[in-house]
């Protein structure tokens, strides 16, 4: 549902509302909830009714045939759920009188509401901390990976930030601790993100080199370029900076994968597959731990350059490599 307004205790996860439509009107309220609201099934939204968990105008509402009126009120109060601890040490590099936001974000915060994350986010903390009606995130970061977030207070900000990366015009370098000795001259990295369908877990996916105008082996294959550069070796690890030209979901620690060097921490794409799930289940032994070297995976979104949103100037951020990852190649 739109219309989110979480009360401030840090446990609920959503509490959402909406006004019924005109084209909704005499519908009834489960077959409402069923057709607009897929994350439950039938059965669940009739349990929520049941529970009392649907209120309309301010009342529950527990009868399934209700016929919602137009203009009407519906709210939706989900169950408590504790959210899981996250680390809020992130800290603003740069605000200016357009309403644009640098944020260093440190691993382990998602930058997003989802799942069981909505106070715990990045958006969430920046909007109360400015108490800002409007605040958008221009670039995303997984969870575990810190660095460069961009921000925005207004749509405008936002739009022109967000047009020089649909443009491919803002340049970004990363940091990863890497397995291995990382030579010091490698190619450009190019070819076809696809799904990992040998892999149980659905969201992973693998990189398959290609050269530049080769057909896609699949419908939904995404080309994926990607520079790299050692900066340092020690102890069998390597920190190394990686000069991403497209954008594609996982593309660095999947390429990174497939050259041979899984980055440290990296439960998904790391040393072992079975990691992840043993991750997902609650399972990881004192040896995963060990083997995994780090808590979270050593990936750092360490600059960007762009124009102004406003101004049209150039402009160069840093967030300095984190502790964490300076520690793992002295």
């Amino acid at each position: 549902m739109a219309g989110l307004n979480p009360p401030p205790d840090g446990t609920t996860v959503r509490r959402a509302a909406l006004r019924i439509a005109p084209d909704d009107h005499g519908t009834p309220v489960l077959a409402f909830l069923v057709r607009r609201f897929t994350y439950h099934a039938e059965s669940e939204w009739a349990g929520l009714l049941a529970r009392s968990r649907l209120l309309v105008n301010g009342l529950p509402v527990i009868v399934a045939n209700y016929a919602l009126q137009t203009g009407d009120r519906l709210e939706y109060l989900p169950e408590e759920v504790a959210e899981p601890p996250v680390d809020t040490s992130w800290r603003i590099l740069l605000e200016d009188d357009a309403g644009f936001l640098a944020v260093d974000k440190p691993g382990n915060l998602p930058c997003h509401p989802g799942g069981r994350y909505f106070h715990h986010t990045l958006w969430y903390q920046l909007r109360e901390r400015r108490a800002a009606t409007h605040l958008s995130l221009v670039n995303r970061l997984d969870r575990e990976t810190s660095g460069l977030v961009l921000a925005a207070l207004n749509s405008k900000t936002a739009s022109a930030i967000q047009g020089q990366f649909a443009r491919r015009t803002v340049r970004k370098s990363y940091l990863a601790v890497v397995e291995g000795v990382f030579p010091a001259a490698v190619p450009e990295a190019h070819g076809w993100m696809l799904t990992d369908t040998g892999c149980e877990v659905r969201k992973k996916r693998r990189f398959q080199p290609a050269e530049p105008g080769s057909v896609p082996p699949e419908p939904d294959a995404e080309w994926a370029e990607t520079g790299f550069r050692a900066v340092r070796t020690a102890a069998g690890l390597s920190m190394v900076e990686v000069l991403p030209h497209t954008g594609r979901l996982h593309q660095i620690r999947a390429t990174l994968q497939a050259l041979g060097f899984p980055v440290v921490g990296d439960k998904l794409y790391g040393l072992d597959p079975l990691l992840f799930l043993r991750f997902r289940d609650g399972m990881l032994s004192n040896a995963d731990h060990r083997r995994l070297r780090l808590p979270r995976q050593a990936l750092h979104a360490w600059k960007l350059s762009l124009r102004h949103p406003a101004t049209g100037l150039p402009l160069e951020l840093e967030a300095p490599p984190p502790p964490d990852l300076l520690a793992l190649v002295p």
